[in-house]
């Protein structure tokens, strides 16, 4: 399994200073955001030396660009920005060869107009699910004509909130090209040890046959989030679900500042080789 972390996490707009810097903390994999390479998240257009220069980083530092991050509000009510949405996805697709990668990380959003990330009443009608597919098959079309995968978040603020919804969106597709990245801090808010275990063993059954990338973050006991290893999401019990099941991915980590990426890397290169699996190096 290869160890990464957000390259967003490091401050720069060079890609070789940017991924150098996660290489120095430990980690040999990255989730490439563009704005790493001076550029908005999902910019308009991506100029002929950008996806070289990202390239060339990696192989220089040895980190692996296993995704790029393509969010954008897929269900956001105004669908002239869904449009926009699409558009941005279609120029980040047509780079990811250049960029070295085949797979785009995707937001399923929500109804709020504002913030892609907070939840909304009306994330659970009817009318959000069939923008969300509509959303999706313009995605996949896209994928298809790249030869990508799209990877989505089981988010607890999103439309796709759960493991039985993500499976759901899968199934009713019935698409090749749609991932799964799961994050376990992302499946529950506040939950005893042992519902928490059973929320985390239940997804990762359920959605096996999708997993491409895990996330690593926590969970406070307050329900906020937290720096991976410093909350009360049991790791060891995750780890082990992903290897039962076969997962050989890429293991992400977000949700930190770069201080603490060096520490994060010894926690989860140690909770790894306790579960039994070899961290790439």
């Amino acid at each position: 399994m290869r160890l990464g972390i957000f390259s967003r996490t490091f401050a720069g707009s060079d890609p070789a200073t940017v991924l150098g810097a996660a290489a120095q903390a430990g980690f040999t994999a990255a989730q490439y955001n563009m704005v790493c390479s001076g550029l908005a998240a999902m910019p308009e257009a991506i100029g002929a030396d950008v996806a070289p220069r990202v390239a060339r980083a990696a192989r220089q530092t040895g980190v692996e660009i296993v995704a790029v991050s393509g969010t954008y509000n897929m269900i956001h009510p105004d669908r002239k920005v869904r449009a926009a949405g699409h558009a941005r996805l279609e120029t980040l697709a047509r780079a990811c060869a250049g960029l070295g990668t085949a797979l785009i990380t995707l937001c399923t959003g929500t109804r709020d107009a504002q913030d892609p990330w907070r939840g909304h009443p009306d994330n659970g009608t009817p009318q959000a699910w069939r923008d969300l597919l509509e959303s999706m098959e313009k995605a996949i079309a896209i994928a298809e004509a790249y030869g990508l995968h799209l990877g989505i978040e089981p988010e607890l603020a999103n439309v796709v909130h759960s493991a039985p919804r993500a499976r759901a969106l899968i199934d009713q597709l019935g698409s090749a090209r749609l991932r799964i990245v799961l994050d376990p801090a992302n499946l529950f808010e506040r939950a005893t040890p042992q519902e928490q275990r059973s929320t985390v063993a239940a997804a990762i059954d359920l959605l096996a046959d999708r997993i491409a990338m895990g996330h690593a973050k926590d969970r406070h006991g307050d329900g906020s989030f937290a720096t991976a290893g410093t909350g009360v999401l049991d790791y060891p019990h995750y780890l082990s679900r992903l290897k039962a099941v076969g997962f050989d991915g890429a293991l992400i980590t977000h949700g930190l500042c770069a201080a603490e990426a060096p520490g994060v890397a010894t926690y989860l290169k140690r909770v790894l080789g306790e579960a039994g699996i070899r961290v790439q190096a």
